[in-house]
């Protein structure tokens, strides 16, 4: 699956996400940091990827971009990967059968 992991996420969680066989950009190396949030839409759709994000702004998406939106608090990195892991199956099923929008709690 394509990924594109939102500027409140950090840069690792793209390499983890590549380390399990996804194709995973960070904000910072593509539409850069700062960028307004219609232009990380803009990208996700033409790239075919699906925002990861922890940003309420996204719920619901506004056009036709894939959202995958992580409601977690502020933790570590550590943390936040050990919280993904037991729920990324479940995500990916759901994201692979066309859901355009799925939140993580």
């Amino acid at each position: 699956m394509k990924f594109i992991v939102d500027e409140n996420l950090p840069p690792k969680l793209a390499a983890w996400l590549r380390e399990r066989g996804h194709d995973a950009l960070h904000v910072r190396d593509s539409v850069g940091l700062g960028s307004h949030d219609l232009s990380l839409a803009d990208f996700a759709r033409s790239q075919g990827r699906t925002i990861v994000t922890k940003d309420s702004d996204f719920d619901p998406p506004r056009g036709k971009e894939r959202v995958l939106h992580l409601r977690i608090g502020n933790c570590a990195t550590s943390e936040l990967l050990a919280w993904l892991e037991p729920r990324l199956d479940a995500a990916l099923q759901r994201l692979a059968a066309k859901e355009i929008y799925v939140a993580l709690d």
